[in-house]
This record gives structure tokens, sequence and C-alpha cells, in this order.
């Protein structure tokens, strides 16, 4: 994923589905039959406003300036019980972990997480019957049709959440995106100052035996995120629809590793609480900086309910272990918390 304006994961978009078509009331009549019976057909449904999983697309950007959509009406239905067409639907592709919300109440409806997934954002309108479907033997040439059902018109929210097997959490200048461009063929920017990283970048990590899994660099967090400080509080989100959360902490933190994962977990576990059921894996990040004697001095203050391992990207010192680790908790997920 490339950083800056053309990473989109939230729209919000005017849906009007379709109209179906109106029933005929047609009678038959031909040189042959001056007063036949009913014969006017159903009128076509309103063409739906439908979205579609594509796991070629990462954002909503294509759909930012789409304010509205529009389906086609049904047409009406016909004589010799001829059905009217079906309005054109309109499908919206959309990247893979889209929530698709209703603007007004905040509902969720569903969310698109499979290549190709369809699902019904706004439904058309059904046809109106035609007058053949009211004949009776009391009432064998009725003059009357339905109406076709009016569509529906309702803002919906679309919001992106990334899917990704691991997703990189920590402060401003960690060492995240470094260690993204280390172990996959990600390009984030890489700088020495705060929220370098202003959007999610994502990364194939290549494991052994031709196995992969991806990963997610998440802007960082601040203390106050929850609350909507910084720009953690936008991309939270994305951190929810991640398997294995990997906390990096720099060796040069200001505050103890143990105080920083804390403050980190914290802001994680307030924004949402099923985040604290997430597999967590701790890096110590540039640990390059450390000889022995103060590793073992830090080793000895970490968190001990959660596997940690030093890491020094630019040394490429334990990236094949750290590897290992996080390929664990993806497929085991039996870290235990207490």
């Amino acid at each position: 994923m490339s950083q800056g304006s053309n990473f989109v994961d939230y729209v919000k978009i005017c849906c009007r589905s379709g109209r179906g078509g109106a029933g005929s009331a047609h009678l038959h009549r031909d040189k042959k039959t001056a007063k036949g019976g009913p014969d006017g057909g159903d009128g076509g449904r309103g063409g739906h406003i439908i979205l579609k999983g594509n796991a070629q697309l990462w954002t909503l950007l294509h759909l930012k300036f789409r304010k509205h959509v529009i389906a086609k009406n049904g047409e009406p239905g016909g004589l010799s019980l001829r059905t009217g067409k079906d309005g054109d639907d309109e499908i919206l592709e959309v990247p893979l972990g889209t929530v698709a919300k209703d603007a007004e109440t905040g509902e969720i409806l569903f969310e698109i997480t499979e290549d190709g997934e369809t699902k019904i954002l706004t439904p058309g309108g059904r046809g109106g019957l035609g007058n053949w479907h009211f004949k009776s033997a009391t009432r064998q040439t009725p003059r009357f049709a339905q109406p076709g059902e009016a569509g529906q018109e309702r803002w919906m929210v679309l919001e992106l959440k990334i899917l990704a097997d691991v997703g990189l959490v920590g402060f401003p200048n960690a060492g995240k995106s470094t260690l993204l461009s280390v172990v996959s063929a990600a390009k984030p920017e890489i700088a020495d100052y705060p929220f370098t990283t202003l959007v999610p970048n994502l990364g194939i990590v290549q494991y052994r035996d031709n196995k992969s899994f991806i990963m997610a660099d998440i802007p960082g967090i601040i203390e106050g995120a929850s609350k909507g400080k910084g720009l953690g509080y936008r991309f939270l989100r994305h951190i929810e629809r991640n398997s294995v959360l990997l906390f990096t902490i720099p060796a040069d933190t200001t505050r103890s590793v143990s105080e920083e994962y804390d403050i980190l977990l914290k802001e994680l576990t307030e924004y949402n609480p099923e985040l604290i059921d997430k597999p967590r894996v701790l890096a110590i990040t540039k640990s390059d900086l450390l000889d022995d004697e103060l590793q073992a001095e830090m080793r000895a203050g970490l968190p001990a309910q959660i596997p940690s391992i030093f890491i020094s990207s630019v040394a490429q010192k334990n990236i094949t272990e750290l590897k290992d680790l996080i390929w664990s908790s993806i497929h085991d997920g039996d870290n235990s918390y207490d």
C-alpha cells in the first residue's frame, strides 16, 4: 500500500434502489376474440444496489466522490402475460473487510470478507402483479393491477477494516515501518519524526516452506488515542481484524517497557474490550543499541504473560526468530493473559 491521499477507509453515500414496474391491467383482444380474459403481465423488479468483494482493491478511493448511487427502475408488465424487465443493478466493488452501516442509526448491516462475495445494500422494489393474478370465478375480467413497489433511499456508511494476520501496535517512531520494510517488500515512508506513517501499510511476509502471512503497519497510537487524540483513534478499527497483535516498543524508550506496553494495551481495550482476547507478541525494537548487560536487565522487567523478543530491523537481529514466534501465534493462538 502506498502512503498518501490515495488511502480512503470511510465513505458516506446516498443509495437509491429502483422502483418496481407496474403490473399490466390488459384484457386479451384479437380479431377472433372480442372479450378475452385478463392477460396483463407482472412488472419487473427495481434494481438493487449491491456490494461485491474485490481482493485487488485496498481502498475506498473510487467511491469517495460518488455521493449518490441510483439503480434503474423496473419496466412495467405487458400484454400476453409478458413480464417487465428487471431494473439494472448497481454493483459497487469494495475491498475485503468493508463494513456497511446505516448512516442514521449506526446499525451494522453486514461485512464483505471474501473475494467475489455479494450482498444487497439497498434492495429494489418488487414489481406489481398483473391483472391475471386477480381473476376468479366471480371476477373474470379484473381491470386493475398492482403498482410497483417503491425503491429505498438511505444514506449508508462504508467503513474499511483491514484484514491482516498481524497488526503492528506501537507509539510513533517505535520502528514499525522499518520492521515492515525489512520483512516484506512494502516501502513505507520512514523518517525520524513522529507520525511518519499517516495511513496503514500492508506487506506480505515470506516464511519458511513458501508460506507467508500479511502484516499491517497501523499509524502510531498515542496516550488518549481511544478518546480521539492523535491519529490512533481513526485507525484503531483496523486492529480489530488482525489475528495477532505485535506490540513494538523501542529499546530507547524513556519509560519502562512494561509501562509503555500497559499504556498501549489500555488504549486498545478502551476502544474495544474484545481486543484483549487476541494473541499478542512483544518485540523490543532497536535492540542493537543494547549490550548484553542492559538487555538482561530489561528482560527481567518485561511483562511475563506474553512471549517477547529483542530485535533490530537495521542489524537483522532475531528477525527469523520473530517470524517463528508470529507464525506460532497465528496458528496456535494459545497465548494466555491472566
